[in-house]
């Protein structure tokens, strides 16, 4: 598959938004993994936000979003109550938030691409480490994760709970210079 990951621009908000509804529509029909619900998350307002922070990529296949990435520095709160492997001002660090991949492109290497482009990203910008979150029971993600060489930190509560989404399981890959 060519692929090509870039920066998303305001161009990209209404099919980032639409593949937001036909990713909630194809989890709400299947297996539900992230627990991720239609109008709730994820929605247009992240993808506007992450475009407006210039940290929302989009990875295209024929001009098609078949998936996409945030790379921010904003932490959940509850980062701050586990000890991490490196210690780093979040200015250091890369938080991955709302990694989405189109329903017709899953287990198609469009999140183990994001993945790698998320790694590249934070050594060209001399990234300590990238942290993430994941619903304690959404698997195919924590095997991607795992895959992608993501060390398992602890498990913590979101705050999601009026969701059913109760623990969160917290990982860190450690960003270091090629020599």
């Amino acid at each position: 598959m060519n692929l090509q990951i870039q920066l998303g621009t305001e161009k990209d908000i209404e099919e980032l938004s639409q593949l937001y509804d036909d990713l909630n529509d194809y989890l709400e029909a299947n297996v539900n993994y992230p627990g991720w619900r239609k109008g709730i998350y994820p929605v247009r307002e992240n993808a506007v936000n992450g475009i407006n922070g210039k940290h929302l990529y989009v990875a295209k296949c024929n001009e098609k979003i078949v998936g996409s990435i945030i790379l921010s520095h904003e932490p959940e709160p509850a980062y701050n109550e586990v000890k991490w492997e490196i210690e780093a001002d979040y200015s250091d660090v890369f938080v991955i938030h709302t990694l989405v991949v189109h329903p017709e492109y899953i287990n198609c290497g469009v999140g183990s691409s994001l993945m790698d482009f998320a790694q590249q990203c934070g050594r060209k910008n001399h990234i300590k480490s990238i942290r993430l979150d994941v619903f304690e029971k959404n698997k195919p993600a924590i095997h991607l994760y795992e895959k992608s060489g993501y060390r398992y930190i602890d498990t913590v509560d979101l705050g999601l709970e009026m969701y059913g989404l109760k623990w969160f399981r917290l990982y860190e890959k450690i960003i270091t210079e090629i020599l």
